[in-house]
């Protein structure tokens, strides 16, 4: 809404100006818009700064390559969430888009999760998500040997919050928490990513 209530303004000073004060006006909005990323920058260490430690963490995000439309819907939707005050949902969002992750994950590596869960009948993400809860699903990137048995049982706290705010309890994070939570799984997806990388 405010984007194009901006733009439709900008049009209308461009039919009303002569062509030498366009130049200008497009000055201004182009340093109206680089004030706003360095604003956002100094004010993201502030603790009472929200908006501005989200575009932060949402620029961290924007580095992050590897993941999905999928994967990058969730975690935006997570962030949009986040904005709005909606803690337990930017939870829940975020771990949807990192298990997501996960389960492309294990496919992609599936004649090794073949040998270490013979028992597992599985041939598409869907499958994967319908026949085994989260809990297995991560025991069994350890076994694949992708993560390690310390980062398992990180990843193990991570899914009990989730599961904390998408059920009912006394759990109410805050911005402080949510923030925390969205970039701890953000950075075990750059981790895991860096490691498969080297192998």
């Amino acid at each position: 809404m405010m984007r194009r209530y901006t733009t439709n303004c900008f049009v209308h000073l461009k039919e009303i100006c002569f062509q030498n004060e366009i130049s200008t006006i497009e000055e201004f909005v182009k340093n109206s818009k680089k004030f706003e990323i360095i604003a956002h920058k100094i004010l993201g260490i502030y603790e009472s700064a929200e908006k501005s430690r989200v575009v932060k963490l949402n620029e961290s995000y924007s580095e992050l390559n590897g993941l999905s439309l999928e994967q990058d819907e969730l975690f935006r939707e997570a962030l949009r969430c986040v904005e709005n005050g909606l803690f337990r949902a930017a939870h829940v969002l975020a771990w949807a888009g990192f298990i997501d992750f996960i389960h492309e994950l294990l496919l992609k590596n599936f004649q090794k999760l073949k040998e270490k869960r013979p028992n597992w009948k599985v041939s598409s993400k869907e499958e994967l998500r319908e026949k085994y809860p989260d809990y297995q699903i991560i025991e069994a990137v350890k076994d694949i040997e992708i993560l390690r048995k310390s980062e398992m049982k990180v990843l193990h706290g991570l899914l009990s919050k989730r599961n904390e705010c998408a059920h009912p309890s006394d759990y109410f994070p805050d911005i402080n928490e949510t923030l925390g939570y969205i970039s701890e799984l953000l950075n075990r997806i750059k981790m895991i990513l860096n490691r498969i990388a080297k192998q």
